[in-house]
């Protein structure tokens, strides 16, 4: 199979068929052999109605659908898991990416050998105040951070090879990031293209300004994960270390000043009566709390490898 298009949705029954439509006359001008995959992230309105009367005029449109919603992020993993096409195209169901740009990715990632290739909506059609200039702020900490030279790294339009998203794992709300992810599996050849941006035609956005707060504090999590995220006693243990000799040590060299004052008929204090045994005492106390940190964080990694956050409820043409 040449192309796997994963499309997440929450509420969005007003746009599907269009959209289908549209993928549909795209993949059939090319002669791609394709899968549509739709996952409905617990949508409320009729969109599983609208995808079930989409399975039955078209045997390409696939379907999962979740028990409740879990969010985007998990949405794309359960997609990336069944999805078989050579190339893995995903893109949001609002109509404000456009089907016609799936060409042009498809033969970016088999023409460049390319791993992923990230769309860049340079001209957008969103509040300047509310998403532009914030988005703009984004992704300028996001290229600092992860050192790749995306100017969009947020966009929903995006493609890979199959084993690109067979080897990585999406959660929480790291949609964001998935070149990055991408990226520290050692996926290294990541492209970037111009892409048409569309004004949203139906229905209202599902994310609000928080998006932004939770996209930086993403941004810190990732950046730790990808070099600690594996082994976090790499880090955890370091610091607890040294942070405990330190403490140790303190609290050595004042009891031995303490013997020799002692020994030589000086005037000493109390050590309990010395702020540095207070602070030699909580430095220690800190150190074996990080260590004991990596030591849970170590067995938490190995807990988790393979876990899912989500419940299908049902799929269809699976």
């Amino acid at each position: 199979m040449d192309i796997s298009v994963v499309v997440p949705l929450l509420d969005e029954s007003a746009s599907l068929h269009e959209l289908h439509d549209w993928i549909a006359n795209v993949m059939q001008a090319n002669s791609y052999v394709y899968e549509l995959i739709f996952i409905d992230d617990g949508s409320t309105d009729t969109s599983w109605q609208v995808i079930e009367s989409l399975v039955e005029k078209n045997s390409a449109v696939k379907c999962i659908r979740f028990q409740k919603n879990y969010g985007k992020s998990q949405a794309l993993d359960a997609g990336f898991e069944l999805a078989t096409g050579h190339v893995v195209i995903t893109m949001d169901a609002d109509l404000q990416d456009n089907p016609e740009e799936i060409p042009g990715l498809y033969n970016m990632i088999i023409n460049e050998d390319l791993d992923v290739v990230s769309g860049w909506k340079k001209k957008r059609y969103d509040n300047v105040i509310t998403k532009n200039i914030p988005s703009k702020l984004f992704n300028l900490a996001a290229r600092k951070t992860s050192g790749l030279k995306l100017h969009d790294i947020n966009c929903g339009l995006k493609a890979y090879k199959n084993e690109v998203v067979k080897s990585i794992k999406v959660s929480g709300e790291m949609h964001r990031y998935i070149p990055v992810l991408a990226k520290n599996e050692g996926f290294t050849k990541i492209g970037e293209k111009v892409v048409q941006h569309q004004a949203r035609k139906y229905g209202v956005t599902k994310f609000g300004m928080s998006r932004f707060i939770n996209g930086f504090l993403d941004l810190i999590t990732i950046s730790f994960l990808s070099k600690f995220g594996k082994r976090p006693m790499h880090f955890f243990g370091l610091w607890g270390t040294f942070m405990f000799i330190v403490g140790f040590l303190s609290a050595a060299f004042m009891g031995a000043m303490k013997l020799y004052k002692l020994s030589q008929d000086m005037k000493s204090i109390l050590i309990t009566d010395n702020p540095w045994f207070y602070i030699a005492l909580t430095s220690m106390l800190l150190g074996t709390q990080l260590f004991l940190a990596g030591f849970i964080g170590e067995l938490l990694v190995k807990a988790k490898h393979g876990e899912k956050h989500y419940i299908i409820k049902a799929t269809l043409n699976f």
